[in-house]
């Protein structure tokens, strides 16, 4: 079965502009346009080599596209090793290794997790997340979608997990599409579960590939948090934060979102995990009017937990961006009561942690109270990055405790 479209395609010469053998070598597979010194005309995905910027010695295999700012992909610092449907196949076998240590061989309390992580995986562009006998495939841009072979990754897939059914999700503007690969069509949520908590992805209209798995091992982390407390769940989306405190005994839960279908499948739920309707409260309204009002009214909770959409999609986004999560953070600390919990999150590559950390710091200073840093924690292992690559790592979560 074909792995990759292009393992007979013209194979094309690219020379670096500067010298970056070092980072490469390292693992770095990202070379941007302004690092090769030429551009020549081609079709995204197509298979190229890749050269020192001196001697012509060639250092990498992998993809090209033109007109990306991400120009090169580096699937393999062997330029000795060919771009072959072994050679793919060996590099998912990895990946399927690794996963099986984590969650596919232990209790099956967890069956919803990321299978291929782009580059993490040795795998450029690709993302493959599992739930239960279900896979979604995700490609990042038209390059790595014309460089893999979908349909035969989809095979591969059944033929070598327990994967039954593959859907690819399609990156189309603002839009969301997709396909059938193999088995049946999605026609409704798939269920599946988190360290036992029962949930549901909806691949074919949710966000992401139907769920945000990379929080996953922090609503397990939230968990210890919250006996016997009230818990505010912001941007809280089919509330998975929510149940995980739900269910280790918290004594109210409320969920604020502004989208309605959300909240529904965050009470559905919280339903489908036998807890007390009376325990759960859901809030259709924005986060930043909610708080406003709720500071107003004085109102508290003990455990306050803030995961917001990307406020920085772009470099240029960035001061805005950081302006908005501390007066988001500062508000939430508003609400939180003494001696209580702040869980604050955010999911921008353009913010780094440390400048992350810092915003928390000033939102501190605003509301004029400390905080004692219980935990800093970023993606699963699932979600395995390159070491050098740090802008792959876009997940920051701060637990802190409030005086």
């Amino acid at each position: 079965m074909a792995l990759i479209n292009s393992s007979d395609s013209p194979k094309l010469e690219l020379k670096l502009a500067r010298n970056l053998v070092r980072s490469i070598k390292r693992g770095h597979a990202w070379i941007y346009r302004e690092a090769l010194r030429d551009l020549p005309d081609a079709k995204p995905g197509t298979p190229a080599l890749l050269l020192d910027h001196r001697s012509s010695r060639a250092i990498a295999r992998g993809f090209y596209t033109p007109k990306s700012a991400i120009a090169f992909r580096v699937c393999t610092t062997n330029p000795e090793e060919e771009l072959t449907d072994e050679w793919a196949a060996e590099q998912m076998k990895r990946a399927v290794s690794l996963r099986q240590e984590l969650y596919v061989d232990s209790t099956q309390e967890t069956t919803g997790f990321r299978l291929f992580n782009g580059e993490g995986d040795g795998l450029p562009g690709l993302v493959c997340d599992v739930y239960s006998d279900h896979a979604v495939l995700r490609f990042d841009g038209p390059a790595a979608r014309n460089f893999w072979h979908p349909e035969g990754i989809a095979q591969w897939l059944i033929a070598e997990t327990n994967v039954k059914h593959v859907y690819e999700r399609i990156r189309s503007g603002g839009a969301r599409e997709g396909r059938k690969l193999a088995g049946r069509f999605p026609d409704c949520p798939v269920a599946f579960l988190e360290h036992g908590i029962q949930l549901t992805a909806d691949v074919v209209d949710g966000q992401k590939t139907g769920f945000y798995l990379d929080q996953r091992e922090n609503r397990y982390r939230i968990r210890r948090y919250s006996k016997d407390r009230r818990v505010l769940d912001l941007y809280g989306y089919t509330g998975g934060f929510s149940v995980s405190a739900g269910l280790s005994g918290a004594r109210q839960v409320t969920i604020v979102d502004q989208a309605d279908p959300a909240l529904q499948t965050a009470q559905k739920h919280w339903q489908m995990n036998d807890l007390p309707p009376e325990r759960f409260t859901a809030i259709r309204m924005e986060v930043f009017p909610f708080l406003e009002q709720a500071i107003q009214k004085g109102s508290l909770w003990d455990l306050v937990i803030i995961d917001p959409p990307s406020f920085a999609p772009s470099e240029e986004r960035v001061k805005n961006a950081s302006q908005a999560y501390r007066r988001l953070i500062a508000s939430g600390i508003r609400v939180t009561d003494s001696n209580g919990y702040i869980a604050a999150s955010s999911c921008s590559s353009h913010i780094r942690q440390d400048v992350f950390l810092d915003l928390c710091q000033q939102a501190l200073s605003d509301s004029r109270r400390k905080g004692t840093i219980h935990g800093i924690y970023g993606l699963p292992p699932d979600h395995p990055t390159p070491l050098i690559m740090s802008e792959l790592r876009y997940l920051k979560f701060i637990i802190l405790r409030l005086d």
